[in-house]
């Protein structure tokens, strides 16, 4: 059964950092990413790294601030998040697949998807 896991999340000033953990678990995936989802907009992808952690892709306005990275000691994908600025409020969702692609940069590259984390970002 395939679960993913997020924590992390929570209220932060602005300027400050939070770390999201995704603990994977159930499949053999082949990558794990982070969306996120804003209220009244729609869902953005925000980061995505291969399995074997050899492969990143970032949201462009994000690269620099936000870093994907893998513990392969506990199967877990995690977005460490610095600077944050009041916009970068939103639900942030987890998501994995079972498919090779090029790249993983869509919602639609992604099989599985957990419950999301609230990350509030205040001024």
């Amino acid at each position: 059964q395939v679960q993913l896991v997020e924590s992390g999340g929570g209220l932060v000033q602005a300027g400050g950092s939070l770390r999201l953990s995704c603990a994977a678990s159930g499949r053999a995936f082949t990558s794990v990413g982070w969306f996120r989802q804003a209220p009244g907009k729609e869902r953005e992808f925000v980061a995505a790294i291969t399995w074997s952690a050899m492969a990143t892709w970032y949201a462009g306005s994000l690269k620099g601030r936000f870093t994907i990275s893998r513990d392969n000691a506990r199967n877990t994908v995690l977005l460490q998040m610095n600077s944050l600025k009041p916009e970068d409020t939103a639900v942030y969702y987890c998501a994995a697949t079972l498919y090779y692609r090029a790249a993983y940069t869509d919602l639609n590259d992604f099989n599985y998807w957990g419950q999301g984390t609230q990350v509030t970002v205040s001024s």
